[in-house]
């Protein structure tokens, strides 16, 4: 190669660089690195409590299948442990102590093999359907878990006259919901104890019910509190069921969104402990308005948003600074009441205890962070 030739490429090499450097350079209106050489960050996408702000109203994924958490009535309504955080979440977005369904909520039932694409997709805002946080899902399912509003545990139901423990089912077919985590917990604790056992997976529990009776499966399991609930509805077409003591596996349910926005996910999860914590505080249903006139300590007052008496000066009342009034806590209050109100409301009649669900000043792990 000729010297001049060269002097050619060697400009035309220099060239390129220079026009790669000004394309990509930190100080360029283009570049994707902004000043001190730290990559540029996205604009901003609008919250989603703004868009739900806006809409008005607040969509709820939702259970209509089990009994005391989400179960559709004779009269067409759906009521529940879950649906209650529903109203919760809406009284603290829209300010108002009674949500009205249609208006301020919208409840929309999902499978739980649907509800993450479901909620990925935007169907719902937020996902409140006996749902476990796990790793995975918290990772690879791109969903944001707010504190667990119920700590529960995988059980198996079986006919007590057929089976008196786990190791009687071995060889049996069982049924299982299909997207959830009792499918493979079902596989692990049959594993480790060296049973085989057939899966049958359904869609809700209202086919299980149906595979069941026709007796395509000789057992069911899920969650205890889910089967708990169930039982006493099954027993009137299949007697004399009853359900392990066997503790299959963790289940802390919790309420969910889609990972990426720090704001929804900080209302969802200050409502859930504010709840919790309400109770620990003594606030209920019934003494908020009290409370909220005139706090009998400093805490009380945090967590209602308003001010306490100091001596001669109002103290500072609590402001979580997420986007919604720092009074939040006094509609969700008037609305649903505390842990133990909505607890009592809809699992208690349906013979639920509180077990590790208790404060943890009574001895369970309910345990809220503090507002302050």
């Amino acid at each position: 190669m000729s010297l001049h030739r060269h002097g050619r490429v060697a400009a035309l090499l220099l060239g390129l660089v220079l026009l790669v450097a000004a394309c990509t350079g930190d100080d360029g209106e283009n570049g994707d690195r902004a000043a001190g050489g730290q990559p540029a960050q996205p604009a901003p996408t609008e919250s989603l409590l703004q868009t739900v702000t806006d809409r008005g109203t607040l969509r709820c994924g939702v259970n209509n299948t089990v009994p005391g958490f989400g179960f559709e009535t004779a009269e067409g309504q759906i009521e529940g442990f879950d649906i209650d955080f529903c109203r919760a979440f809406a009284a603290a977005i829209f300010g108002v102590d009674d949500p009205q369904e249609g208006t301020h909520y919208e409840l929309t039932p999902v499978d739980a093999d649907a509800r993450f694409n479901a909620l990925r997709a935007g169907e719902f805002d937020v996902l409140v359907r006996n749902t476990t946080w796990t790793s995975s899902r918290d990772g690879g399912e791109g969903v944001s878990f707010a504190h667990p509003n119920f700590y529960d545990g995988q059980a198996m139901l079986a006919p007590a006259d057929r089976f008196s423990t786990i190791e009687d089912l071995d060889g049996a077919n069982i049924c299982v919901t299909a997207g959830t985590t009792t499918e493979l917990n079902l596989a692990d604790y049959f594993g480790a104890r060296d049973l085989t056992f057939e899966p049958i997976v359904l869609e809700d529990y209202e086919v299980i019910f149906e595979a069941f009776r026709q007796e395509r499966c000789d057992a069911v399991t899920g969650d205890r509190s889910a089967l708990a609930g169930l039982l006493p509805l099954w027993e009137e077409d299949v007697p004399n069921l009853t359900i392990f003591e066997d503790i299959m596996s963790k289940e802390p349910l919790a309420p969910g969104v889609v990972d990426g926005d720090s704001e929804w996910f900080d209302v969802i999860n200050v409502v859930v402990n504010g709840i919790i914590l309400a109770e620990e505080l003594g606030v209920s249903q019934d003494n908020v308005d009290q409370e909220a006139e005139s706090p009998s300590d400093p805490f009380i007052g945090a967590l209602l948003g308003v001010p306490v008496q100091e001596g001669e000066e109002l103290g500072l009342g609590f402001d979580p600074g997420i986007g919604i009034e720092a009074t939040f806590m006094q509609n969700v209050l008037r609305a649903v009441g505390n842990y133990a109100d909505i607890f009592d409301r809809h699992l208690a009649p349906l013979g639920h205890e509180r077990g590790i669900n208790a404060l943890w000043t009574d001895g369970g792990i309910q345990y809220a962070i503090p507002f302050r």
